[in-house]
């Protein structure tokens, strides 16, 4: 049985997918692929089905947004999944890497790889900040400890990932990861990064940054609400709106944390001691990350 999973999910990205499922299904580490495509119309799902038999495919009829991994992972067999994306590429032998990490630490929920940006494979702008981070952590981590991860550059527990319930349901997309590892480190999980976990990312040019921007404010203030003490809460959430610009998408972003107080303040259930001490360390390199600008 394979170690090591890989889970996909897309949406009206056929031509980038086709380039993606091509690199993953030739990799020597030999992980089984998963696609969940998120009700694609332009024939993306019939083009995995035709012309990549041996990948596990699931047609969803309606844009589930980062829910679609937990789809796949419920079919998920072996003991780590990897996350993917449309535009990013798994290296020869990170999928091994992962799991060897994995394997030899039982207390590591998951285990984030270095990203290099094609087309001249610069590192990505948030390297920087995975492999100077400040989160204290146990002697026996193999790599520096985080307290967020980048999904498709992250292979993760699948118990781990169970046990907290995957991805919010109420996050859909964009910065959906912050609440997921947020709940990793409340059980005792511990997360890390790995200079020798290569992926690659070719950004992908369909994609509305305005949007994205729009729900990666939401979905950080709701996580900010949902998880952190009320003086972080407005220390950073004050960081957050002071990068992002002054327009409609922003409006809007601060319009559904609104909306959402609700069953916000009802799913209210704040970080234990330890986590926030390392998110306190965390909000001076983030205040100064250029990965972190709500700018798109």
């Amino acid at each position: 049985m394979a170690r090591i999973s890989v889970v996909i999910i897309t949406c009206n990205r056929r031509e980038q997918l086709r380039e993606t499922l091509a690199h993953m299904t030739s990799l020597p580490d030999a992980a089984p692929v998963f696609v969940a495509d998120n009700g694609s119309a332009d024939g993306t799902a019939d083009m995995v089905a035709r012309e990549f038999p041996g990948v596990r495919l699931f047609r969803l009829a309606e844009n589930l947004g980062a829910v679609a991994r937990n789809v796949a992972v419920e079919e998920v067999t072996s003991p780590y999944v990897a996350f993917c994306d449309d535009d990013t590429t798994w290296q020869p032998g990170a999928l091994t890497r992962a799991a060897d990490l994995l394997d030899a630490y039982p207390g590591l929920g998951s285990v984030t790889g270095r990203c290099l940006v094609e087309p001249g494979l610069a590192e990505d702008p948030i390297t920087p900040e995975l492999r100077e981070s400040p989160v204290p952590g146990p002697d026996w981590l193999p790599g520096p400890a985080l307290l967020g991860i980048m999904a498709g550059l992250t292979a993760v527990r699948v118990s781990a990932f169970r046990e907290v319930g995957g991805f919010s349901t109420r996050m859909w997309l964009g910065g959906e990861e912050e609440l997921f590892a947020l709940d990793l480190a409340a059980r005792g999980w511990w997360m890390c990064w790995a200079e020798d976990v290569v992926i690659h990312h070719a950004p992908s040019k369909l994609r509305d940054p305005r949007h994205r921007r729009r729900l990666g404010i939401r979905n950080t203030l709701w996580t900010l609400l949902l998880r952190r003490p009320w003086p972080a809460v407005f220390r950073r959430g004050r960081d957050v709106l002071r990068t992002a610009p002054r327009d409609a998408a922003t409006a809007a972003a601060l319009l559904d944390v609104l909306r959402g107080l609700p069953w916000v303040l009802a799913d209210r259930r704040v970080v234990p001691e330890h986590v926030e001490h390392g998110l306190r360390l965390l909000e001076a390199p983030q205040r100064e990350s250029k990965a972190r600008r709500y700018v798109g």
